[in-house]
């Protein structure tokens, strides 16, 4: 996985949206909801959603933590794209996708 393949399977996905946020990080949201965020380029990390009990799970692996201000919402840091298989990528992105996708939904 690297940024490309990242940014072709966010947008791949229904109602994405990619923005600008937090200065040069890249954001993916659906219907305004954040559920990924990378640098905007190949060197920095990558944060997302996962489920309340993958959370232990998933920081207890090795470059996978808890991500900064989000870690309360179960959203995990992994600091490089090698930590993860591209299987796991894939599942992982499209599980926040749902969860956010989900959350939103029960705000209404």
């Amino acid at each position: 996985m690297n940024l490309q393949m990242l940014r072709k399977l966010c947008m791949s996905l229904p109602e994405t949206s990619e923005e600008l946020r937090f200065g040069s990080d890249l954001g993916f949201s659906v219907k305004g909801e954040l559920y990924c965020t990378t640098a905007d380029d190949d060197e920095g990390g990558v944060s997302f959603k996962v489920k309340e009990s993958e959370f232990r799970e998933m920081t207890q692996r090795e470059g996978i933590f808890p991500a900064p201000y989000l870690s309360r919402f179960h959203w995990v840091y992994v600091i490089d794209y090698a930590w993860l298989k591209d299987k796991e990528w894939e599942f992982f992105v499209k599980q926040s996708y749902e969860l956010v996708k989900a959350e939103g939904t029960n705000d209404i």
